[in-house]
């Protein structure tokens, strides 16, 4: 393992996670949606969570010069328990949680394709398993964006009749 590239990749993804902890904290306090307030929210919490593990890493190679073994959360926000049936009937589909959904996808894209990179080029099991973690993560954040901006494309089609049946 190259601990200056470790470093160097650590110290991006904790940025990443920072600008994305800063962006669904924006969301949740400008959303006038209370149900989608709460979605950015969660988001937010789970960045804060990902810089706090990324941030343990750093410390680890900065003084050991190796990923630690740590013990990372099975469990992310699913799409069935957080897009209720409230949720899909309050969303506006002209808001700026639209457009704040919209971008979030981008973000999350982002984030999948620089932890999945590094899960497949990590040579240490530990650094492979941490990696993989935070991609399935953020997938499972895409995923959950993803299904919101489905709901919204079809509220826009329904409520404008663009419906082909």
């Amino acid at each position: 393992m190259d601990q200056n590239r470790s470093i160097e990749i650590l110290k991006m993804a904790i940025l990443l996670e920072t600008r994305g902890k800063a962006f669904y904290s924006t969301c949740a306090k400008n959303s006038e949606n209370i149900a989608v307030k709460g979605i950015f929210e969660t988001l937010a919490m789970e960045e804060d969570a990902h810089i706090k593990f990324l941030s343990e890493q750093y410390k680890e190679i900065k003084k050991n010069n190796h990923f630690a073994a740590i013990d990372l959360p099975k469990d992310s926000i699913t799409v069935d328990q957080i897009l209720t049936e409230e949720i899909k009937k309050s969303l506006s589909a002209a808001g700026f949680e639209a457009a704040a959904i919209s971008s979030a996808i981008d973000m999350e894209n982002r984030a999948i394709a620089v932890y999945s990179e590094q899960a497949n080029i990590a040579t240490d099991p530990e650094e492979k398993k941490f990696y993989q973690w935070l991609a399935d993560w953020e997938k499972e954040h895409h995923k959950l964006l993803h299904k919101l901006d489905q709901e919204l494309k079809e509220k826009i089609w329904f409520d404008n009749n663009f419906w082909p049946f």
